[in-house]
């Protein structure tokens, strides 16, 4: 396994502002981090378990279908760049998300985030399955992954409003780095 190219890859699906994050940075201004921590919780317990049914349906389609790697790639990459690609077209606009950040729904936050979704469906059979088989190189590999969800979202509730006056005041440049950081795991998908 490319540890370098798991651990951007990883980093960037993570911390990049996605309907996760954007709703904790939401909470942290809005309700305060009590609040935003037990969204993040939520959201915690939502990504490990989606990474969970990510691993057992990898690992089923693979022992069916060999190709399915090459797919899961595939469209991995092209929504990496996809997203690459709306972060540079991306104008700055205020966000009024103004939803209930609950425990409950954190965990089906990520059921629902197509970010999410996508991220758990091809950093299992791109990353851990053609190392890691067993149980516990799966186990390991998915704790390894919640661990890094779980920074991200304690950095978002943290630094909240030191992301959010950042990102105002530096739009494209922020969006510039983390599109070619995203690019950049995109094409390191196939290396």
């Amino acid at each position: 396994m490319d540890t370098t190219s798991f651990f951007v890859y990883c980093l960037i699906s993570t911390f990049t502002p996605g309907p996760t994050n954007i709703l904790i940075l939401s909470t942290v201004t809005n309700a305060g981090t009590k609040k935003a921590m037990i969204f993040s919780y939520g959201s915690t317990i939502g990504f490990g378990l989606l990474l969970v049914c990510s691993a057992a349906l990898s690992s089923v389609l693979l022992s069916v279908m060999p190709k399915f790697i090459t797919v899961l790639q595939v469209i991995g990459s092209a929504y990496m760049v996809y997203l690459a690609y709306r972060m540079v077209r991306s104008r700055h606009s205020e966000s009024d998300v103004n939803q209930k950040a609950t425990f409950r729904f954190g965990v089906l936050l990520q059921f629902l985030n197509p970010k999410t979704v996508l991220f758990a469906l091809t950093v299992i059979p791109a990353f851990i399955l053609p190392t890691y088989r067993g149980f516990t190189g799966l186990s390991v590999g998915i704790a390894a992954i919640t661990l890094i969800g779980f920074a991200a979202f304690f950095t978002w509730v943290l630094f909240g409003t030191v992301f959010k006056t950042f990102l105002q005041k530096h739009h494209t440049a922020a969006n510039l780095i983390m599109a070619l950081f995203l690019a950049y795991a995109a094409v390191m998908i196939w290396v």
